[in-house]
């Protein structure tokens, strides 16, 4: 078992040295158990909030559940806050959340009882390990029981089904079968928790080692209904010829491969969500159906579930994008400078390497043996040649207000339309944005009435969104949607 840092041991010690009991107690007793690193530390008391503040003058308590977190100076991170919880018991729980009623008990025993897990509810005072429900049992056969009944304890905190699907995941246990049963039984009430709960207990599990298989035991256990439904809809629906798998075990094998490589959240999430659309878009059967579309319509499925779920608003942004583009299309002979710069500048060209690590997982996914053929290591030298060239009308060597200067006319519409015109035209060859140029171009474009200008600046943004029609058109007729 690891040792208790020096950190804990002195709040422990000052609570004692004032005649407190003081236990560490809780998911650090069951890291602590399993040889691992507990990612925080709680300690409980027979003190009463007001006694404990008395003893650390640097704490901070704003809360009904008679917890003090204590500051501490430490190297460590997790040392520098640790939170000390007087014994108590918990009543009419009425939102399936949080007790309205919160008393002092009177015995670590009657605390230990009211918490969710047996492996949570066993306490350390010093070399005396105090375990009233058979925790260190369960922590040894690997198992994941409640706290007597767990209707009660479901019923009480719905948002205890999801950590029970957590830990089994992150812990790599099994649920115990009466346990299992009371969470699908009771599937229905995550609806009543915050979506931002919710949300924090599926990062976890996505950013576990074995996400794969907490995303279907979410699926199990009726949870993922609750959560992510649109997920769930892909599963048992076949593919076409082009895939070994199902539209449900595709992404969660996608997401398998991101999790092996040490993929960021972004990634994890885009290649779990990329193909969820599937299911809705579908047309045919069998080995000749199609999923036109999908990566469109996907991007919209996601947002709106991301949304839903209290994501960052800069998380979502990046995810939906990633599913939009994940279909690219590529092939070294057919595919140009010019359509490669308006790719990089649709995504943008900070996430052109996490929209190369969805493409690796996607192909993975589908039961490919290569995560990165020529064609994709071709790309990637594309990317980077072109990587300096203009993205944007920003970039270009004139702005608004030399045109201004420069044809001397006023503010309007026709500058927008030149900007456009000189974009358009860079993108295809960037040697073109050159001052003299561009000062020689605007002269000539300045010649034309506004009609024709008009006309030929919604050509050029027309030109800046062939590459999304391309893809599809091209796609549509060389290949099967993947």
């Amino acid at each position: 078992m690891q040792s208790i840092p020096k950190e804990v041991e002195f709040v422990v010690e000052q609570l004692r040295k004032q005649g407190f009991e003081a236990l560490v107690v809780g998911g650090c007793v069951r890291d602590l158990l399993l040889n691992k690193e507990p990612d925080d530390w709680d300690i409980t008391t027979n003190a009463v909030p007001e006694e404990i503040q008395k003893i650390f003058p640097d704490h901070f308590y704003a809360n009904k559940f008679f917890t003090v977190t204590v500051l501490l100076e430490s190297e460590n991170p997790r040392l520098k806050e640790i939170e000390v919880t007087t014994y108590r018991s918990d009543h009419k729980y009425t939102d399936h959340r949080r007790p309205e009623e919160v008393t002092y008990a009177k015995t670590i025993e009657e605390d230990l009882s009211r918490r969710d897990f047996t492996i949570n509810a066993i306490a350390l005072q010093e070399d005396r390990i105090i375990d009233p429900f058979n925790g260190q049992a369960d922590l040894k056969a690997r198992i994941i029981r409640t706290v007597g009944n767990p209707e009660d304890r479901f019923k009480e905190d719905a948002l205890r089904m999801m950590r029970a699907a957590r830990l089994a995941t992150v812990l790599n246990f099994t649920i115990e079968e009466e346990t299992k049963k009371a969470i699908q039984a009771h599937a229905q009430l995550l609806k009543e928790i915050s979506a931002e709960r919710v949300r924090d207990e599926l990062l976890k599990i996505v950013m576990a080692e074995r996400a794969k298989q907490g995303i279907e035991l979410l699926r199990e256990l009726k949870l993922l209904q609750y959560s992510m439904p649109e997920l769930q809809e892909g599963y048992g629906v076949e593919q076409n010829k082009h895939h070994k798998y199902s539209v449900w075990e595709h992404n969660l094998l996608s997401l398998e491969y991101s999790v092996k490589q040490k993929w960021n959240l972004e990634v994890r999430m885009a290649s779990l969500l990329h193909d969820i659309a599937k299911p809705r878009v579908k047309h045919g059967t069998g080995r000749d159906s199609t999923f036109y579309g999908h990566e469109i319509v996907g991007a919209k499925m996601a947002k709106h579930m991301l949304l839903r779920l209290k994501f960052p608003s800069q998380d979502i942004e990046k995810i939906t994008k990633l599913i939009r583009y994940h279909m690219f299309y590529y092939n070294v002979d057919e595919v140009t400078e010019s359509s490669v710069r308006r790719l990089v500048r649709k995504i943008g060209p900070e996430h052109i390497e996490d929209l190369l690590k969805l493409r690796m997982a996607d192909r993975i996914g589908s039961g490919v043996p290569k995560a990165q053929p020529y064609k994709l290591r071709h790309w990637r030298y594309m990317i980077e040649r072109v990587a300096r060239d203009p993205m944007s009308v920003t970039m270009l060597k004139i702005n608004g207000d030399e045109i201004i200067k420069l044809l001397k006319i006023t503010p309007g519409p026709r500058i927008g339309w030149l900007l456009h015109i000189l974009f358009g035209e860079v993108l295809d060859d960037p040697k073109k944005n050159n001052r003299a140029h561009l000062e020689s171009r605007l002269k000539e474009l300045h010649k034309l009435e506004d009609t024709e200008l008009q006309k030929l600046a919604k050509k050029s943004k027309e030109d800046m969104d062939r590459v999304e029609t391309a893809t599809d058109e091209i796609s549509k007729q060389k290949y099967f949607v993947k």
